[in-house]
């Protein structure tokens, strides 16, 4: 029994709605109902008619959705009372009534379910007096309705159900399928045997998903179920993440001339977004399509519609060039073959209980009946009366038949569970069932489970929700022509989609499912930046340089010694050069080297055989090896600075590049301050200079040699040599030409370090052949050693910028060992050439001249060095 307080409530709302019930059954009966006798009643709401227009509240018979639906309540009745297990003595009777479509029209219908309950409520007739005291007539009493089939639209469901529920009378929908009616707190005595938009919404987030799709828009037709269904799949797309909505389009219930083409206008707003999620009733789907075509858009969108449109011709006859490839969602049914039977045996004669069965009958076989008090029309044939649905008119099962069934055997079931718990071993209708309580009713209905009509389990959860099975169609062409295509199924959903991909067709014949994606998938090696608020969209941004793709939105760099791969999708070593012998950058200084040290050896081999001769005697012995020592080394370099990098090669370099140099520059140093001090002094005295002898010479030399060797020392001390590989040397703008260099633990500043002592011993005695220009050439060797050093200076002048202006080179390694052996090669051959081929061509050639001269004083020499003004030097010869 209902709580006092609940109870109290509702008597209270009845008692308001009193007066408004009194004039509803009076009106009522001016409608029309269909009314069948029975110990217990069930309501039925069904669209007989359209909305009608302005004024009036009903418009055209709707010939499917109304008559078709009517009937299989009928149809399901017969069979339940013709069923003798099922509610043994109780023969259930009904009143069905019209809702024109129109949730306010349904409501007033509504309210003659409850005429009964709100008359047992009130005090009878006593206070009815008539005028002279006769006694009021009492009309038969309204039938007490125990459950309500119905309604068709959610818009209509939610008004009536805000009534019944005060009333506890259990309502069961064939077609309403707003979420907003899934709320038991609101809607706690309402039940559907099909599944909520919520399921359907869940479906085709799923088939967006299987397509590939992130990005579409969404159109709704303007009242719940439009709206809601559109409110649960942006919901559901949100939370299951993955697709997101371009736009949210809202189809205004009375829309105005042109809004279509505003909305396809507003559509092309996201161009992208060519997946269309469109919750429409069949008008709004239709004009949606025609404006497509005017925009001449055919074939760009791709529709995605709900169980309004489901597998119907009606929204695109005409249109079917613009629907090819369209998916559609329907609840899963199947076609009842007995009331097919039984629909098409219905005639004027056998289905007099049906009020309206004779407008379905001018309507479906455009004639006109003699008894429907118009008047003849002669454009309209009269109808007969034996005119055979099927046969003289076309006839197709309208698809919600099936839950129409479902419904009313949920109720006869419940009503059997009912009454065996309540009279058990009693036929017939016992007092614990008289009234039948509601709230009773309620728990019985949401505990059946039966196979329905279709054979498929019919049951409720606790919102009195029905489960979500659907079958998915896709409109396809046939031989290429749109116009004589058709709904094919391509999937199910229950729970779980089931989509066979291969089976879609879409526009212009392709197999390949079209994109409706805000941006196009990223490809190798370029990561995702994300447009601020909107998580389907993005830009592609490259991970370029020495970048690589960690995974969809972040880039980062290679480790020093790595380079990315060419699609920058991770890291591979660097590969690792050095200066190999067989390198075309070796060539020319190997060249150099080898005939240097050829050269060398010559001349010493020529000095070491012809040693006591007068000129390798005059030349200096003694500093003319040292001297020669220091080219040959020299020359070697060279091999050192080709050979591969390793700590003995590294050692040798920083020893040897300097040393050939120092040795070199220190004996010139001091054979050219010997001969600039002998002259010096001579102009002052006759007294020889000190440390001119032989033995001076070569302690000076080394001397001053043995302050490169104690600093080499010293370095290689404090700082070990070994080979490094640099990747920064050759990290070139393109990795691809990225090289990791192996070489010596040397800076170019430090490579210079080792050759700055020589050059300033090169720059010093430039200085004193530069002083010593004026002693004569016959007695010295003063000026080839100023035209050695002059040379020597412009070499090494030459080589810094071309050293350093390549510091930035991709082919440093190469350009500068190069350069800088070359340089050396070439300062050496200087040498060599200025001081000692001459000689050895001599020597070798012309032994007549290699005699002794005769001797002169140093004060004659010295005379010589400066003659008196305007005389001229004394022949050599």
């Amino acid at each position: 029994m209902p709580p006092p307080r609940l109870t109290a409530l509702a008597s209270a709302r009845a008692r308001l709605l009193l007066a408004l019930v009194a004039g509803l059954a009076r009106w009522g009966a001016g409608a029309g109902s269909v009314r069948l006798a029975g110990g217990l009643t069930l309501g039925g709401l069904f669209p007989v008619h359209a909305r009608g227009a302005a004024g009036r509240a009903c418009g055209p018979l709707k010939k499917e959705q109304g008559v078709h639906r009517l009937e299989a309540m009928l149809y399901a009745l017969d069979r339940v009372n013709a069923d003798p297990a099922l509610l043994p003595g109780v023969r259930l009777g009904a009143r069905l009534l019209d809702t024109c479509s129109r949730d306010t029209y349904a409501l007033e219908q509504a309210l003659s379910f409850v005429q009964a309950l709100i008359q047992g409520r009130g005090d009878g007739h006593d206070a009815v007096r008539c005028p002279g005291g006769a006694p009021p007539l009492r009309a038969a009493p309204p039938e007490r309705v125990v459950a309500v089939v119905g309604a068709s639209a959610s818009s209509v469901s939610i008004m009536v159900a805000n009534v019944l529920r005060l009333f506890a009378i259990p309502q069961i929908s064939y077609a309403s399928t707003a979420p907003e009616l899934s709320d038991s707190t609101r809607y706690d005595f309402f039940s559907r045997v099909v599944p909520p938009d919520s399921y359907q919404a869940q479906a085709m987030v799923d088939i967006v998903r299987a397509l590939g799709w992130n990005y579409v828009s969404t159109l709704a037709s303007e009242g719940n179920y439009g709206e809601s269904g559109v409110e649960a799949f942006v919901q559901i797309s949100r939370e299951a993440g993955g697709v997101c909505i371009a736009q949210s389009i809202k189809i205004p219930r009375e829309p105005r001339p042109g809004e279509f083409n505003k909305v396809i206008k507003r559509l092309m707003e996201t161009p992208n977004a060519r997946g269309i999620i469109i919750f429409a009733n069949e008008d709004d789907i239709r004009r949606v399509l025609e404006a497509t075509r005017q925009a001449n858009l055919t074939g760009h969108f791709l529709w995605v519609g709900s169980d309004s449109w489901g597998s119907k011709i009606s929204p695109i006859l005409s249109l079917e060039d613009v629907a090819v490839g369209a998916i559609t969602i329907l609840p899963k049914r199947a076609s009842i073959d007995g009331f097919d039977q039984y629909f098409m045996t219905r005639s004027l004669e056998n289905n007099r209980r049906n009020i309206w069965f004779a407008e379905f009958w001018e309507e479906n076989f455009n004639c006109k009946l003699t008894s429907s008090g118009n008047q003849a029309d002669d454009s309209v044939r009269k109808c007969t009366g034996e005119e055979r649905i099927g046969q003289d008119s076309a006839y197709e099962q309208e698809g919600k038949v099936q839950f129409v069934i479902d419904a009313v055997y949920a109720i006869a079931h419940a009503l059997h569970s009912m009454h065996q718990a309540l009279c058990p071993g009693h036929l017939g209708l016992c007092p614990a069932m008289e009234p039948t309580d509601g709230r009773t009713l309620l728990q019985y209905i949401r505990a059946v489970r039966f196979n329905g009509s279709a054979g498929t389990p019919v049951m409720f959860n606790e919102n009195g929700d029905a489960p979500g099975r659907y079958d998915i169609f896709q409109y396809q062409a046939t031989n290429g022509s749109a116009h004589s295509g058709g709904y094919q199924v391509v999937g199910q959903w229950a729970e779980a989609l089931r989509l066979d991909v291969e089976a879609l067709l879409w526009s212009g014949g392709q197999r390949e499912v079209p994109t409706s994606l805000c941006s196009l998938p990223c490809g190798p090696g370029e990561r995702k930046k994300m447009v601020k608020g909107v998580p389907c969209c993005w830009h592609c941004e490259a991970c370029d340089g020495y970048r690589f793709q960690v995974d969809e939105f972040t880039c980062e760099s290679c480790p020093g010694d790595m380079r990315p791969m060419p699609n920058h999708t991770g890291c591979r070593p660097t590969p690792v050069v050095r200066l190999t012998w067989a390198s075309p950058w070796a060539a020319l200084p190997l060249l150099l080297a080898v005939l240097g040290i050829m050269a060398t050896t010559t001349v010493v081999g020529t000095f070491v055989r012809h040693n006591d001769t007068p000129i390798v005697r005059a030349s200096g012995r003694e500093l003319s090896y040292v001297l020669l020592t220091g080219i040959f080394l020299i020359y070697a370099i060279t091999f050192l600075m080709v050979a591969e990098p390793g700590a003995a090669v590294c050692a040798a370099r920083r020893l040897f590049l300097g040393l050939g140099t120092t040795l070199s520059y220190s004996a010139l140093l001091t054979k050219t301050n010997r001969i600039y001090r002998i002259f010096e002094q001579g102009k002052r005295s006759v007294t020889p200079p000190p440390f001119i002898s032989p033995t001076s010479q070569l302690v000076i030399t080394f001397s001053l040699t043995s302050l490169q060797v104690v600093g080499v020392i010293a370095w290689l001390g404090a700082q070990p040599p070994h080979s490094v590989i640099d990747y920064e040397e050759q990290r070139t703008v393109d990795p691809e030409q990225a090289r990791g260099v192996l070489k010596c633990d040397m800076s170019d500043l430090s490579l210079i370090g080792c050759l700055g002592y020589s050059l300033l011993l090169m720059v010093t005695c430039t200085v004193y052949a530069v002083k010593a220009r004026g002693v004569p050439e016959t007695f010295n060797e003063a000026k080839p050693i100023g035209f050695t050093m002059y040379t020597t200076c412009i070499i090494w002048l030459a080589f810094v910028p071309i050293f350093f202006g390549t510091a930035q080179s991709a082919e440093k390694i190469y350009i500068q060992t190069t350069t800088l052996t070359v340089s050396l090669s070439l300062s050496a051959s200087v040498s060599l050439g200025m001081l000692y081929v001459p000689k050895t061509y001599v020597i070798l050639f012309h032994p007549e001249q290699n005699v002794q001269k005769r001797k002169r004083s140093l004060k004659a020499t010295t005379t010589a060095a400066a003659p008196p003004k305007g005389e001229e030097k004394e022949d050599p010869k």
